[in-house]
């Protein structure tokens, strides 16, 4: 190899370097059997992204409307409302409602529905910000690896 081979391999990435050396990622959801595109599909990010802001909106409004008289506490009452509200509408119908509006719903990787334990678990994780922002190759969050869901396109 060359100078600029290198260079211009670690420019592009670890991954295109690693395709251009013959390895095969794949499309996203390729790993947990599901389709590349269309219905069942993993979500995109800007789906997943404006599902998130229509949820919070949604919060923020709660909070500021049945808890708090200022933008301050609204806040941290919207963090309770968002966690209730995940907890309870991933739960029972499998999506937000910022989520149905933007056709995702959250499954098991099986496929099946999550259990109560995994939804808490991962809603809790969803609140700490940080899990959410550390991605695999499938594009799936920490918090949906450690319970163990997908959130796919209806």
């Amino acid at each position: 190899m060359d100078k600029r081979q290198v260079i211009g391999s670690w420019l592009s990435g670890p991954r295109a370097a690693a395709e251009e050396m013959g390895v095969d990622f794949g499309y996203r959801g390729k790993r947990l059997g599901l389709p590349e595109d269309g219905p069942g599909s993993v979500a995109p990010l800007g789906r997943r992204l404006g599902a998130l802001f229509i949820d919070w909106v949604l919060c923020l409004l709660i909070a500021y409307g049945l808890f708090a008289r200022d933008q301050q506490t609204a806040g941290n009452w919207a963090l309770g409302a968002f966690l209730v509200l995940s907890v309870l509408t991933v739960g029972t119908v499998g999506c937000t409602p910022g989520k149905r509006v933007m056709g995702i719903r959250v499954i098991a990787e099986n496929g099946g529905r999550l259990t109560f334990g995994r939804v808490v678990v991962r809603s809790v994780l969803l609140c700490l910000a940080i899990p959410a922002l550390v991605w695999d190759r499938d594009g799936r969050g920490l918090h949906d690896r450690l319970a163990r869901a997908v959130q796919v396109r209806i």
